[in-house]
């Protein structure tokens, strides 16, 4: 595992990020849109690919790639 980064719900994620996962977390963050204190994302990297974790518990990775090679993102509460 790789240790990453940090950013709070909303603000914009490392830009290293696959669009198909920012588009989850983009998801999220319209869930958590407006609680206070704002939830803080932490981003790891296990086996090469990205794991982000909202204080929550809630979790955005990248599980296989489809036929085409576009990752297959998956949201877990």
């Amino acid at each position: 595992m790789q240790l990453g980064t940090r950013w709070t719900a909303g603000g914009d994620p490392p830009a290293r990020l696959s669009a198909e996962v920012v588009a989850a977390i983009r998801e999220v963050d319209a869930r958590v849109a407006g609680a206070s204190p704002a939830p803080r994302w932490t981003l790891t990297w296990l086996e090469g690919r990205p794991v982000a974790e909202l204080d929550d518990g809630v979790t955005v990775t990248i599980v296989t790639t489809d036929a085409a090679g576009v990752p297959v993102v998956r949201i877990e509460d």
